[in-house]
């Protein structure tokens, strides 16, 4: 098993190096400074559209605007958030948060391109249905000799979109905060108890479908998003006296030798702390990955901008505003300083500290929310994915591979779950990003097209 971890562990890192960061923040700045800014011009605009203004029935697409972005958000609005923050604060430091929002603001922008095409260039499966997805705006954009990119997307996609780490997350929180503590013996046969329990709600959801899983996220996204921030309010509320003096760490320790990380390698090194925040960061909000156009790709529109424009909100919620909010429960309580734990534990140890008693458990409802609805939104990209490769009459096969890996993530450590996911998630950036810079100019001129109409109309 060590062997397993310490190979995974070299896969991770070897695909998460300078070039892979160059293609997705430098990829990023260059279509943020091709469109000059275009996404954060319109964000009002991309409000008026989530809010059901320009919703058509007789469009084409699965589910409306506000169900495509909240599907996607259930992916990103997981345990990335909550436990991805904290795994990056106790190796790299609060600068690694800077470096976090740097990957968002740059998402922003890659994911308004990135799912602008997942409409421009929606194919159709084997069984005739449109489907959006970079496999999909690969060969339709950049024609079929392209293929092979769109196949190498999808194997990884595959692995990528297991929910082994939010499995993982959850059942390490289960058991922290309510097994331990009430006197039960954490063993795998209670992390077997808890993956049956999951594997039961995910089939009932996963096998009705993307509308399904549009309607239910639809209503436990912004149920959940809104219980967080009022308990993560509270704490800052709490610490109120030490708030602006921890912002102010965030930005300082971005660039300075970090002496807080307990990693030989990342300690001290500016460069190493960029890389992990950026990784984290890609691990929070998917920009460039390539996830959340599969969702987008099945809104129900016939202006692609419009859905690119819905997209880009994703990461300013999700990292912007989550993972903020996360960062600073855990800098101002000060337990990222004073505690072993890593990953959610140290977020509930956050919790705790502040809110005695009750704060665990209102944390760990959050966290039942968050990881419940990831599972249904990977469950669809995985089965998207098996369809291109192996034609859609084949798709549900997918969900046999899915629930057995929901026992796998419940009971493997940490390190190899984290890694593996990462190292997946790298992979699946290479063409969905490459594919994206190609095709930009495209997006650009059918952008300028969308708003002189717009302009016409009013």
């Amino acid at each position: 098993m060590q062997l397993i971890n310490d190979f995974v562990e070299r896969f991770a890192s070897f695909v998460w190096g300078l070039p892979l960061l160059i293609l997705l923040i430098g990829g990023g700045l260059y279509l943020l400074i091709l469109s000059r800014f275009l996404p954060f011009r319109y964000l009002g605009h991309a409000i008026q559209v989530v809010l059901g203004k320009y919703d058509n029935a007789n469009d084409p697409g699965d589910i409306n605007h506000f169900q495509a972005l909240t599907t996607a958000l259930s992916s990103t609005i997981g345990m990335g958030n909550i436990a991805g923050v904290a795994v990056a604060i106790s190796i790299g430091g609060p600068g690694a948060v800077f470096w976090m929002w740097v990957s968002a603001v740059i998402g922003m922008s890659t994911k308004f391109f990135t799912s602008s095409l997942a409409v421009m260039y929606r194919g159709k499966d084997s069984n005739g249905d449109i489907q959006g997805g970079p496999m999909y705006f690969i060969t339709e954009g950049l024609g079929k000799r392209w293929k092979p990119l769109a196949i190498f997307f999808s194997l990884c996609a595959l692995v990528g979109a297991l929910p082994v780490f939010n499995v993982n997350q959850l059942t390490q929180a289960i058991n922290s905060i309510l097994l331990t503590p009430n006197g039960v013996v954490v063993s795998t046969s209670t992390n077997l108890i808890v993956a049956a329990v999951l594997v039961g709600i995910t089939a009932i959801v996963i096998l009705g479908g993307i509308s399904r899983i549009g309607k239910v996220a639809s209503k436990l996204v912004p149920a959940m998003v809104v219980l967080y921030f009022v308990l993560i309010i509270c704490i800052l509320v709490i610490h109120s006296d030490v708030v602006p003096s921890y912002f102010k760490l965030i930005f300082t320790d971005a660039f300075a030798a970090n002496s807080y990380t307990g990693d030989r390698f990342l300690g001290g090194l500016t460069g190493g702390l960029i890389l992990l925040g950026i990784r984290r960061g890609a691990f929070s909000n998917e920009a460039g990955i390539g996830m959340a156009p599969m969702a987008h790709g099945a809104a129900k529109t016939s202006e692609p901008i419009r859905e690119g424009l819905v997209a880009m909100l994703g990461p300013a919620i999700d990292t912007l505003i989550v993972c903020t909010l996360t960062a600073m429960a855990i800098l101002v309580t000060g337990v990222w300083q004073t505690s072993d734990a890593n990953g959610v534990s140290l977020t509930a140890t956050a919790f705790n500290s502040a809110i005695p008693t009750y704060g665990n458990y209102l944390l760990l409802l959050c966290i039942v929310v968050f990881s419940v609805s990831s599972l249904f939104s990977y469950s669809y990209y995985g089965t998207k994915c098996m369809s291109f490769l192996f034609g859609a009459h084949n798709k549900h096969y997918y969900n046999y591979i899915y629930i057995l890996s929901i026992v796998l993530g419940a009971t493997t450590s940490l390190g190899l779950i984290i890694n593996l996911i990462d190292g997946f998630f790298a992979l699946m950036a290479i063409p969905t990003m490459l594919a994206t810079i190609l095709l930009a100019p495209k997006v650009l001129k059918e952008a300028k097209r969308y708003f002189n109409a717009m302009k016409s109309k009013a």
